[in-house]
């Protein structure tokens, strides 16, 4: 290190003796003098250099030396194998060359809707997918995560919307808009996502199936499930369908056939000759939407309408419009495309739905419950010191007594006051405090209803509860079941000058509407089902 030091000094001649810092100093001799004649800021005290008494003799080596090293500087100078030694004062010793990289995903800005019109704007990596915008909404919002968020695809001046799929990537689907269109991303719940995969048996009806090869017995709706996972074979769905001409406004019913190949369509009657078939639609490069109002906008015979639409920017022109005659035929078909064009990812997706490439979400919380929910133990605090309940069928009892003396104080809100005016106000407490729970919805129409059942999927037990058009004094219970949605009149009944609400002529009563809905979440009573995942109008 002497050595180099001196070396810099003599380079540098008589510039060595105005006192040069020491960070120039250890710059130019690991440069090999290339930089010497560069000014260097001083930031730090100035340290003197150690220079000899000049003599005779060594000030004529020097002169030598001197003409000698500016005969080097003529010379192309060589690349500096350490540059981050080389640096300035006011610079760090460790280059930034030698950290890992930041990520360098460009990021860009999205919109999302709710079901109430209200938005958020997110800014996402280019990679980011359906689910891990989910997620991060989720975290956001403070929502429960019970893998039924899903985000849509609205494509409101063609009346079309479809499921983005978990594993799509968010950006690919917005570079596919045009610029004058006006889409939109939605946020809200799908029950029925995935529903086929817990309850193959209402998805694919025995009339609308047949196979490829021949089978040997009965093939059961789990197994038919299996087949469109495997690339061996693959279920036939057939039937009839009304499809739009191209070009044109009228509709024709057709016989329709579909394959692992594509969707094809039958020249003469039923037939399935390759001779009588012809290709209508492939589904590897468009995606399947769901029409939202087939009749208005497309002059359908029916609102069971379903399209193919281009993945690449395309008119109306490039739609190829079909239409069901009920909604079990149409979620037939659009579940089984869903099944041939991604196959073994939509169970992937449905087995592990935290697989991102983002990394947004969050794999070591439950999606269920929280963490200081995990935390919890069941506590017994009837005796003079409180204890834990370890024995998990104590536990359950215990909260089973719990909650029934809490429903026995709740019917007793009416009628204990002894006070004509204190009940008349704790009935009209009573009468109105459902307004503020999210499953009822002032107002609304029974098609309205039918709509956000549908939005949210025909799922065994999605319900709402909302007002009556046709009698301002009863509500109605509007649920989904077997792929159909059913309204159930809520009717008040007066006994003895208290309210009470009733769905079976008054034989179970209740108090308001909170407790109806408890009951029947957990009683199936006179309803086709238990009532399980209930609509709401979220805001982002």
């Amino acid at each position: 290190m002497t050595t180099s030091l001196q070396d810099g000094q003599s380079a540098v001649g008589r510039a060595a003796a105005r006192d040069p810092p020491l960070a120039a100093q250890v710059c130019g001799a690991a440069q090999g003098r290339g930089d010497a004649r560069d000014p260097a800021p001083a930031p730090w005290p100035p340290v003197r250099a150690f220079v000899p008494p000049a003599d005779a003799p060594r000030g004529i080596a020097a002169d030598r030396r001197k003409k000698k090293d500016l005969d080097v500087l003529e010379m192309p100078s060589i690349p500096n194998p350490f540059p981050e030694l080389c640096c300035s004062p006011f610079t760090s010793v460790l280059s930034a060359g030698l950290f890992p990289k930041a990520n360098s995903r460009k990021k860009q800005v999205i919109k999302v809707y709710s079901e109430d019109e209200t938005s958020r704007a997110l800014e996402v990596p280019s990679d980011i997918t359906a689910r891990d915008v989910c997620q991060l909404l989720i975290l956001k919002n403070h929502y429960i995560d019970d893998h039924s968020w899903t985000l849509f695809e609205h494509l409101p001046h063609i009346g079309l919307e479809r499921t983005i799929e978990d594993h799509e990537l968010v950006i690919e689907v917005l570079s596919n808009w045009g610029m004058e269109e006006e889409n939109k991303l939605y946020f809200r719940k799908n029950y029925a996502k995935y529903e086929f995969f817990k309850n193959p048996m209402y998805f694919f009806p025995e009339h609308m199936v047949s196979f490829a090869t021949e089978t040997n017995g009965e093939i059961s709706p789990t197994q038919i499930l299996q087949m469109f996972l495997s690339s061996s074979t693959y279920p036939e769905i057939h039937g009839f369908l009304h499809a739009k001409e191209q070009g044109k406004k009228s509709w024709k019913k057709i016989y329709f056939l579909l394959r692992r190949s594509g969707l094809y369509f039958s020249t003469k009657g039923t037939s399935k000759e390759p001779r009588h078939l012809q290709f209508f639609s492939e589904f590897g490069n468009s995606d399947i939407y769901m029409s939202l109002a087939g009749k208005k906008k497309h002059g359908a015979p029916t609102n069971y309408g379903f399209c193919f639409k281009p993945n690449k920017a395309g008119g109306p022109r490039d739609l190829k419009m079909l239409c069901a005659e009920e909604e079990q035929s149409r979620t037939c078909w659009v579940t089984a495309i869903r099944l041939l064009k991604y196959g073994m990812q939509l169970y992937q997706n449905y087995m592990h739905p935290y697989q991102g490439r983002s990394g947004c979400s969050s794999q070591s919380i439950s999606p269920m419950r929280s963490i200081s929910e995990n935390s919890l133990v069941a506590m017994d605090f009837s005796g003079q010191k409180s204890r834990v309940i370890e024995n998990p069928t104590e536990a359950l009892s215990v909260a089973v007594e719990e909650g029934l003396a809490w429903r026995k104080k709740g019917c007793l809100r009416l009628g204990t006051h002894g006070s004509p005016t204190a009940s008349s106000q704790s009935s009209t407490t009573n009468m109105a405090i459902h307004r503020s729970q999210p499953w009822f919805h002032h107002k609304i129409s029974r098609d309205e209803a039918q709509r956000l059942i549908i939005q949210q999927g025909l799922v065994d037990g999605v319900f709402l509860v909302r007002d009556s058009q046709s009698n301002p004094k009863t509500f109605v219970l509007s649920m989904s079941h077997g792929q159909k949605i059913k309204h159930f009149q809520i009717i008040p009944v007066e006994d003895e000058g208290e309210m009470f609400h009733t769905l079976d002529d008054g034989h179970t009563r209740f108090t308001d509407l909170i407790q109806l809905v408890e009951f029947y979440q957990l009683n199936k009573g006179v309803l086709p089902c238990k009532l399980k995942h209930y609509c709401a109008r979220i805001t982002l």
